[in-house]
């Protein structure tokens, strides 16, 4: 994949001018963050896929003057579980053959479910620990319900960039 870092850092950029300039209403949380993860190519580790979550999350905190370390602590258990759900999701002869995630050959119907789990797995202890025990479960549901609609939504169209053919079939 050609310029992947650069689209990652474009995107995290745009994932901080989102959370900074438009916070639409707090039953709303709009994050790509995971399908940026799960974009990444499928070579790197777990420990240097965490270490990069984590930078990223601890970087977006700073830049959005939010509390350091929320944003990692919900993202870096998405790089952790990246390479077990992508087997669960894809199949495990993905990563046995070396490939890499792509729109042409996985398709869409699975791509969307993938961007749900690791949406999901990162807004339920961001929202956890972003209400602190002080909101009841309903509003709670509800933030999370929305967001994981919203963020999806938002998470296909990263994929659809971060995961841009570059004409090379399988290794």
């Amino acid at each position: 994949m050609r310029g992947t870092g650069l689209k990652y850092i474009l995107l995290f950029l745009v994932q901080a001018a989102l959370w900074n300039y438009f916070n639409f209403s707090q039953y709303l949380t709009i994050v790509f963050l995971p399908a940026m993860l799960l974009c990444l190519p499928l070579d790197r580790g777990p420990v240097r896929l965490m270490l990069t979550a984590f930078a990223t999350g601890l970087a977006l905190d700073f830049i959005v003057t939010g509390q350091l370390g929320m944003t990692s602590l919900a993202l870096v258990p998405v790089a952790l579980l990246r390479r077990q759900l992508v087997a669960a999701v894809f199949g495990p002869e993905l990563l046995v053959r070396g490939e890499e995630l792509s729109l042409r050959r996985q398709g869409w119907q699975k791509i969307v479910p993938a961007i749900l789990l690791v949406t999901a797995l990162f807004l339920l202890p961001f929202i956890w620990v972003d209400n602190a025990g002080i909101l009841p479960f309903w509003p709670c549901a509800l933030r999370f319900v929305l967001s994981l609609l919203v963020s999806s939504a938002v998470s296909c169209l990263v994929a659809y960039v971060m995961l841009e053919e570059t004409g090379e079939r399988w290794k």
